[in-house]
């Protein structure tokens, strides 16, 4: 665990979990605590609410979605919100990355964010230009946390990261459906990739920087292959790879019901999981 502080949620030493997620209801709301752990544990809480005489207006429903990436193979975008149906408002994301070992020190955060609203098929209403700029920053990721974005954990020798991103500011509205997705596309040197490709790990080169601008490989016919010498060295390549990721959606619904499944049991949602110890 690690120190944070955001406008929705805080650890403000690393050992406690505060929400301050608006939640409304109507009749009656309950809220659960479940221990899946091994162990009995101590646990002190409060629950703060406000009672109205009615609503000011009609309310929306708080909604949280866990998925992980188990199921997306490489070129294949990585599901942070599958397609929710009904009104409402996508909040944000909290998603965790850790990167396969093929991959070495190769940076793995250049896949654009997707909200794809109101019927958006292959092309989405909102697209980033990269995960760092997403969460706000930029090259060269390190720890941060703010309001709306940040990354509290950024272990580059482990290669695992955590970030969040929040549309309190920049709110995301949907009338008919909302389903909001990341890229799995990371970056580097052309003989790394060679290096990796060699060692089994799943690649697929994208793009090239040039001295005469951007290559779209996808696009472009006849440039080199990347195990061809004229493909061009010491470059930065944008490549599709395959890491471990798992998030968290935060979303409003004018139904207090998904059509979303269950939560994934907990075998499935620490598999991957690293011990530090």
């Amino acid at each position: 665990m690690t120190t944070f502080q955001s406008a929705l949620f805080s650890s403000p030493e690393g050992r406690s979990f505060n929400s301050y997620v608006p939640m409304p209801f109507t009749k009656h709301a309950r809220i659960v605590l479940v221990n899946e752990g091994r162990q009995k544990q101590l646990l002190f809480y409060d629950v703060n609410f406000t009672k109205l005489k009615k609503h000011a207006k009609k309310i929306a429903y708080f909604h949280a979605y866990w998925s992980n990436s188990a199921a997306a193979g490489l070129a294949e975008d990585f599901e942070i919100l599958p397609r929710v149906k009904g009104e409402g408002r996508f909040l944000g994301t909290n998603i965790s990355v850790i990167t396969d070992n093929v991959y070495g020190t190769t940076w793995f955060g250049e896949g654009e964010v997707k909200a794809y609203l109101d019927g958006d098929n292959q092309h989405p209403t909102l697209v980033g230009t990269g995960t760092e700029d997403y969460i706000g920053s930029a090259w060269n990721l390190g720890p941060f946390s703010q309001l709306y974005q940040g990354a509290p954990i950024v272990d580059k020798e482990k290669q695992q990261y955590a970030f969040y991103r929040y549309h309190i500011p920049d709110p995301v509205y949907f009338n008919a459906d909302c389903k909001v997705t990341i890229q799995q596309m990371g970056g580097g040197g052309r003989d790394l990739i060679r290096g990796i490709a060699k060692a089994g790990g799943k690649v697929k080169p994208i793009s090239v920087m040039t001295q005469k601008g951007m290559v779209k490989l996808m696009e472009e016919t006849g440039f080199p292959d990347i195990n061809d010498d004229k493909f061009p060295a010491d470059e930065w390549v944008n490549f599709y790879r395959v890491d471990n990721y798992s998030a968290t959606a935060y979303f409003y619904l004018d139904s207090p019901q998904s059509n979303l499944p269950a939560l994934a049991p907990l075998e499935q949602r620490l598999k991957g999981i690293k011990n530090n110890k």
